[in-house]
This record gives C-alpha cells, sequence and structure tokens, in this order.
C-alpha cells in the first residue's frame, strides 16, 4: 500500500513574494550605519574654529554652523549651538589633543604681542576661552612684564593686590613672596642698578676654572681671569 501522508506545500519562490508597499522600490529598506552618531557628531577639530570665531565676536551658531560645514562638518546645528552655550557658560572643556605644551604657552605669554605670528595668536586665544585661570594668569604676568621692562616698581603694589584677590594659587603664592621683601623688590624694579654684573663675572671665572682644571698651576689661571682676553 503506498504512503498516503500529506506533503508540505512548496516554499515560496521570489517571484511569488509580494513587494513591500510601504517603500518605493519593493525593496527591503536598509539602515545606515551610523547614523544616530553622523546626527549627533560632536564638532571635534572644529572646535578650536569655533573657540577662535566665538572670541573674535562672531556667537551666531548658524552662521557658525555654515562655516564649519563648508570645512567638512557632517553634525546637527544642535550640537553646534550646545558648544556655543557652554563657551558663554565658561564651562567649555578644551580638547586633549589641541592643548600645547606648557612652556610653549607660557613663551606665548610672555613674549611680546608683536613677535606672536597669527597662528599663536589663535592657539592662546582657545587656551584662554578653554581654560578661565590661564587667561587670568596671562593678563597679570604680562601686566608683571610691562612693570619690569618699563621700572615702573610704584605699581607693584597694586599689582599683587590685584593678584591676592583673584588670581590662581601659584600667582597668589608668587605675590605674598614678593610682599615679603617689597623694598627690595620694588627698587630692583625702579633702579637701574643691579647685580647682573656681578653675576655675569662670577660665572665667567667658574667657567675659566672649569676649562683649565688640571691644566695649569695657579698663576696662568689667576693671570686669566684678571686678563678679560
Amino acid at each position: 500500500m503506498d504512503d498516503q501522508r500529506p506533503r508540505p506545500p512548496p516554499r515560496p519562490g521570489p517571484q511569488d513574494r509580494a513587494p513591500l508597499q510601504d517603500h518605493p522600490t519593493g525593496r527591503t529598506p536598509r539602515l545606515r550605519k551610523g547614523l544616530r552618531h553622523t546626527q549627533g557628531q560632536a564638532p571635534g577639530a572644529f572646535k578650536p574654529y569655533l573657540n577662535s570665531r566665538f572670541t573674535a565676536g562672531c556667537t551666531s551658531g548658524t552662521r557658525l554652523f555654515h562655516e564649519i560645514r563648508e570645512r567638512g562638518y557632517t553634525g546637527s546645528i544642535q550640537v553646534v549651538r550646545r558648544h556655543l552655550a557652554k563657551l558663554r557658560e565658561g564651562t567649555v572643556e578644551p580638547v586633549r589633543a589641541d592643548i600645547p605644551r606648557p612652556r610653549r604657552i607660557a613663551s606665548w605669554i610672555m613674549r611680546p604681542r608683536e613677535t606672536l605670528t597669527d597662528q599663536e595668536v589663535e592657539k592662546l586665544l582657545d587656551v584662554r576661552v578653554a581654560c578661565p585661570d590661564i587667561a587670568r594668569a596671562c593678563d597679570l604676568a604680562r601686566c608683571f612684564r610691562d612693570l619690569l621692562v618699563s621700572r615702573r616698581g610704584g605699581l607693584l603694589l597694586d599689582w599683587i593686590r590685584q593678584a591676592e584677590q583673584d588670581a590662581p594659587a601659584p600667582v597668589r603664592s608668587f605675590a605674598a613672596f614678593l610682599r615679603q621683601d617689597l623694598d627690595a623688590v620694588t627698587a630692583g624694579l625702579t633702579l637701574e642698578w643691579s647685580s647682573g654684573k656681578v653675576e655675569g663675572n662670577v660665572n665667567r671665572v667658574k667657567t675659566i676654572k672649569r676649562v683649565m682644571y688640571g691644566r695649569a698651576s695657579f698663576r696662568p689661571l689667576r693671570i686669566r681671569v684678571l686678563l678679560r682676553n
């Protein structure tokens, strides 16, 4: 007797499948990878540009958004506006990769403004915006440099009072150290006399001693020290 068990129905082929009505092409729509990341992309490498433009006076989020979009930015305008809001509040954090070394920042602060290049000025502005303590220390350091170069020691006490009010901790410590010997420091910033020439001669004698150590007696050493040549 033949086996009369029912066979399963055949699977529908591609020609039997009905096209999807919710997609115009009838194909299964594919979600773009990283769509959410693209829509919420942070300014990233464009933060220094936004910081410098904001410091220069351009605070329009729409305008800055179009400027960085022309430079390759693919994120949303809401992210740019949030970054500008942090700049207004002073709570923005700097990009770690864009932070120069402390010694380089100190050189930008202590050098005359006219000797800085445009790129160095922009980087210093980025650092000042990112860190209010550095901005305040920069102002006080440049003011102290002007006192030193112009020999205006009479204004030293006013500088110390400003530093003791709202300066960062290292600057306040330096101001307290100056107050301990205020008269001597004021004289050093006012008078043209200093111990620089004496220290220069001491260093010259030490250099000669190191050069001639073990190669000559005391008499040739004395002659060479006394003779400037």
